[in-house]
């Protein structure tokens, strides 16, 4: 299972029991787009190769709120 917990600079994610952090400028170069347009399912892209992706996608800027 994989934790993503968001804030206004980056991501904090555990990931098959590591822990890490997905910086803002990371995302952004990752994705192309503005950190706070990305959204959870986007980011969990990044950390997983196939994710499990349920629900309404979110934008970041939803989350922080």
């Amino acid at each position: 299972m994989t934790t993503l917990a968001f804030d206004e600079k980056g991501v904090d994610v555990v990931y098959e029991g590591t822990e890490f952090r997905l910086s803002k400028d990371l995302i952004e170069g990752a994705t192309g787009k503005s950190y706070f347009e990305v959204t959870d399912h986007e980011v969990l892209q990044i950390v997983e190769a196939d994710p499990s992706l349920s629900g309404q996608a979110r934008q970041i800027r939803d989350i922080v709120r």
